[in-house]
């Protein structure tokens, strides 16, 4: 730790944390805020399951310093729920039964949103490459596809 406190925006929420300015915000959001929501896997940023937004933009947060946040937007998937309703894709991922042992979740609900909130209706190529750099160990990846078709059609009635 440097001492030096700085300030973070956590899904709408300041924070100030005294990690130092090159520990990874995966280790800031767990370690020190207490958020359970991304996941430690590889450590590369390779896996996915560390991923957050920042700024709306899905990010491996096990490889980015913490520094490069200040100032920033930064939504997990605790952030995600509203008012005790889940988001559109938290609810598709459940109606579709999309997690079997739920570690690659965080990162798939997360890249999901960053992917709907820039293309409303994906082709099922065009979901396979937003979530490419994501790992299922499960082998629920039928019905990962099925959810993030769900939940675009559940964020398209939402807006109506």
């Amino acid at each position: 730790m440097n001492g030096n406190r700085q300030s973070v925006t956590v899904n709408g929420i300041v924070h100030r944390v005294s990690a130092d300015s090159d520990t990874p915000l995966l280790y800031v959001l767990r370690n020190e805020i207490g958020l359970n929501g991304p996941h430690f896997g590889c450590g590369l940023g390779q896996c996915g399951s560390c991923t957050v937004l920042v700024d709306g933009e899905a990010t491996h947060s096990c490889n980015l310093p913490v520094s490069r946040v200040f100032g920033r937007a930064i939504t997990t998937l605790e952030g995600l729920s509203a008012d005790g309703a889940l988001h559109p894709v938290q609810q598709a991922f459940i109606d579709e039964q999309a997690a079997q042992c739920g570690y690659c979740s965080n990162g798939m609900i997360m890249r999901t949103v960053s992917l709907l909130a820039g293309n409303r209706s994906p082709t099922d190529e065009e979901i396979r490459t937003a979530l490419d750099n994501n790992l299922c160990r499960c082998g629920s990846h039928v019905r990962i596809l099925r959810a993030v078709k769900r939940a675009a059609q559940l964020s398209i009635r939402n807006e109506r």
